[in-house]
């Protein structure tokens, strides 16, 4: 699942907003970052990865994963050449983490205290 290309943060409300029919009664977005036309949401709940799919993208995916069934996560820094960062997180039950890419427009390290403030509850 990984992904290519410029990533940024998108503003939380404007997240909230935008994706409010996925969101259940009360459920607030804390942080949102846009890797090309995916999205990726932390929620107080959980992590929503929305999926664009095929050449317009009408088709999307939804995966919710609730961070009591994250086992563990890593983060890779962007080097020298590589200029993209990444995420992996391993869900209870599945061998293969999920993976998300970011370009230098994120910052990683952000991601990741974002990523533990929620998982080490």
């Amino acid at each position: 699942m990984a992904l290519f290309g410029n990533a940024h943060t998108v503003d939380p409300a404007s997240a909230q907003q935008d994706y409010a029919r996925l969101l259940g009664h009360g459920e607030q977005v804390h942080a949102a970052f846009l890797l090309i036309r995916d999205t990726i949401l932390f929620t107080d709940r959980r992590l929503i990865l929305v999926d664009k799919q095929g050449i317009t993208g009408k088709k999307v995916e939804y995966h919710s994963v609730p961070y009591r069934s994250i086992t563990h996560f890593a983060v890779e820094t962007a080097g020298t050449f590589d200029l993209d960062a990444e995420l992996k997180i391993w869900i209870s039950g599945t061998p293969t983490p999920l993976q998300k890419t970011f370009t230098k427009g994120v910052d990683i390290y952000e991601v990741q205290a974002i990523l533990t403030q929620f998982v080490a509850r």
